[in-house]
C-alpha cells in the first residue's frame, strides 16, 4: 500500500479539467486521465483519500476496455509508463497504474445506466410509484430483486449536483435517434457481458454506468467502465433477495456519514482511519476478484 495522492501538478502539459476523482491533462491529440485516491459522497469530496482507490479504478477500466473491444471500441491507448512523454517520466512512480492516455473523444451529454437488480434510487422509486426512471415494472418486486431483462435507464450528465434521469425518448432529443439506438445496444451488450463474466468470479453487478463519445465518427466508450465507483458490486455468497446487499463500493462510506448524523453540508467530515482501510480494503477485494490478479506497484 502506498501513500493516498489527493492533487496532481504536472505544469508540463496544461490540465483541461479536474473532478471528483479524475484529473485530465490535454496531451495535443490525446489525453492523460489521471486517477487520484480522492473520494466523493453525497457530492461531496472528502478530506481523506482511499489508498489505492485510483490504481484499481483505472487498472479494473483498463482491464474491461480489453475485454469488451469487441462489443464496441474504446477511448483506451494506454496505461503503460514507456508511453508517457519525456516530460513526464519524472513521475512515472507517481503516476504508475493510476493513468491512461485515451483518444481525444466528443462525449455525449447522457450517461448510460443498465440496471440489473432492483436497488438504491431505482427500489426507491419503485416503492412509491412501481416505476422505475418511469419505466412501469411488475408488481410486488422486493429489493435486490434481478430484473427478467436489464433496464436501460439514461440520464443528464449534470455539471454540478445530481444528474437528472430522463427517458429513452428524451434521450433520442438530446443525442439523435440513430445514437440513442446505437449506445443503448451496447450499454445492454456491455453490462450482460460484464455480469455474466464477474458472475463467475462471485461478485453480482447490479447496475453500473457507461459513458460514451464519438471519434473519428465512430462511437466509442469513454470513461471508467465497470469499476466499483461507477457500478454496483455485490459478493454473490452473500445474496438473498428481499433486503440491501453489502457491497464492494463505497456505500460503506456513505453508511458511516450517515451514521455520525453527518447534515451533507460543510464542513465535510473526516474518516477514522478504521473505515479508510476498510474501504480500501474492498476496492482491492474488487479488483483481486474481478481481474484475477493482485494489485502490484510496477
Amino acid at each position: 500500500m502506498e501513500k493516498v495522492l489527493l492533487k496532481t501538478n504536472y505544469n508540463e502539459v496544461p490540465l483541461r479539467s479536474s473532478g471528483k476523482v479524475r484529473d485530465i491533462y490535454d496531451l495535443g491529440d490525446s489525453i492523460l486521465i489521471v486517477v487520484t485516491d480522492r473520494i466523493s459522497a453525497f457530492d461531496f469530496i472528502l478530506p481523506n483519500g482511499i489508498p489505492d482507490k485510483g490504481r484499481v479504478l483505472n487498472l479494473i477500466s483498463a482491464f474491461w476496455f480489453e475485454k469488451t473491444k469487441d462489443i464496441i471500441d474504446n477511448h483506451f491507448i494506454s496505461c503503460d509508463v514507456d508511453f508517457l512523454s519525456e516530460s513526464l517520466k519524472r513521475y512515472k512512480k507517481e503516476l504508475s497504474g493510476r493513468f491512461t492516455i485515451a483518444k481525444k473523444a466528443k462525449m455525449f451529454p447522457v450517461e448510460c445506466i443498465v440496471r440489473g437488480y432492483l436497488s438504491g434510487s431505482a427500489w426507491q422509486e419503485y416503492r412509491k410509484s412501481g416505476t422505475v426512471c418511469g419505466i412501469k415494472l411488475k408488481e410486488g418486486m422486493v429489493e435486490s430483486e434481478k430484473f427478467v431483462k436489464p433496464i436501460f435507464t439514461p440520464s443528464t450528465k449534470a455539471e454540478s449536483g445530481h444528474d437528472i434521469n430522463i427517458s429513452f425518448e428524451e434521450m433520442k432529443n438530446v443525442v439523435g435517434s440513430e445514437n440513442a439506438g446505437i449506445i443503448k445496444d451496447a450499454a445492454i451488450k456491455l453490462y450482460n457481458f460484464a455480469s455474466s463474466y464477474a458472475l463467475q468470479r462471485g461478485i453480482i453487478i447490479a447496475d453500473t454506468k457507461f459513458e460514451f463519445g464519438v471519434f473519428n465518427d465512430e462511437i466509442i466508450l469513454c470513461d471508467e467502465v465497470l469499476t466499483p465507483d461507477s457500478s454496483r458490486f455485490w459478493p454473490l455468497e452473500s445474496y438473498s433477495k428481499g433486503k440491501p446487499q453489502p457491497s464492494f463500493d463505497k456505500q460503506y462510506v456513505r453508511d458511516y456519514l450517515i451514521k455520525i448524523g453527518w447534515k451533507k453540508e460543510p464542513p465535510v467530515p473526516s474518516l477514522p482511519e478504521e473505515v479508510v482501510l476498510k474501504t480500501s480494503e474492498k476496492y482491492r477485494d474488487a479488483y483481486e476478484k474481478i481481474t484475477g490478479r493482485k494489485l502490484t506497484y510496477g
